[in-house]
């Protein structure tokens, strides 16, 4: 007994048994009656047994057929639910979209994409992974996510990213240290007062690090929170000065409770980039979202 029966032979007898008639199974394949005739043949060659009998009105099933029809039923039932799910997932009727990224950029650059998304596709759930750029890339190889953002540069030839906004980070000050609003600081005057830094291995703590090391000087923070809101806090209450991104205080920095405090040494921007693995196939919501973004 052959077990390797083509699918379209099973198709052939699901439909002549559910319609009782090999015409009307020829119908709703779009074959000729001979073709169906023909399948059911095959069919019961490689079974050796068989599986209609015909009558006035078409074909019966036998007692085998039957046992045969409960369960192809069973499985043309799932395809056709398979077939319904992959439909809504394309039309983005049903599905999930996964994102990894910090919180700030999540809250002070995704949230209105993410809005626009839920409001045009609210079939979609979405789920955000928070964490530091290297937990965002782990995340992305473990296939937790479907994209993260994070902030460049990324050196890795399994991942490709996509720069999108520019951002520029700066030190900030309240109001206990108002006598710096005129001046311009160099990196040692900074670090006679005390600093308040993400304590997390983030790229921008990476980054104010390194180039604190380039001009010989150690960057060692005298407070250390685990948020952004925390850095901007901490800064308007006067406990120090603390290193953010200035689109991330706009606010503040347009009411007055924060001004920026200025140094003689460049801060270079930074750049936000859409992170996805390469060369592997983007879900539907995935790909929708890219697009939406760019």
């Amino acid at each position: 007994m052959s077990m390797n029966n083509n699918y379209e032979l099973y198709k052939v007898f699901y439909w002549a048994a559910k319609t009782g008639s090999l015409t009307q199974a020829a119908r709703v394949l779009y074959l000729t009656q001979p073709s169906v005739s023909y399948a059911i043949k095959q069919l019961e060659d490689s079974f050796g047994i068989t599986l209609f009998y015909r009558n006035s009105k078409g074909v019966s099933l036998t007692q085998e057929g039957a046992i045969l029809y409960s369960y192809i039923e069973q499985s043309q039932i799932l395809i056709s639910l398979a077939e319904e799910k992959m439909a809504a997932l394309k039309n983005l009727d049903s599905g999930e979209l996964r994102i990894g990224g910090s919180d700030s950029l999540f809250k002070h650059y995704l949230l209105p994409y993410l809005e626009d998304f839920h409001q045009q596709y609210p079939g979609i759930k979405l789920h955000l992974n928070h964490g530091t750029t290297p937990e965002i890339i782990a995340y992305l190889k473990e296939g937790r996510i479907d994209l993260g953002v994070v902030r460049m540069p990324i050196a890795d030839s399994l991942l490709e990213v996509r720069e999108s906004i520019q951002l520029q980070d700066c030190f900030v000050a309240g109001g206990r240290y108002a006598e710096l609003k005129d001046a311009v600081l160099s990196l040692d005057m900074l670090l006679q007062y005390p600093v308040i830094l993400f304590s997390r291995n983030s790229r921008a703590r990476m980054a104010i690090t390194e180039l604190f090391q380039s001009y010989g000087y150690p960057l060692k923070p005298e407070i250390e929170v685990g948020s952004v809101d925390l850095l901007i806090e901490f800064a308007r209450k006067g406990l120090g000065i603390s290193y953010v991104t200035r689109e991330f205080v706009a606010k503040e920095l347009e009411e007055g409770s924060l001004f920026e405090v200025q140094l003689d040494v460049e801060l270079p921007p930074t750049h936000v980039g859409i992170m996805i693995m390469r060369n592997m196939p983007l879900s539907t919501a995935a790909s929708r979202f890219m697009k939406l973004v760019e």
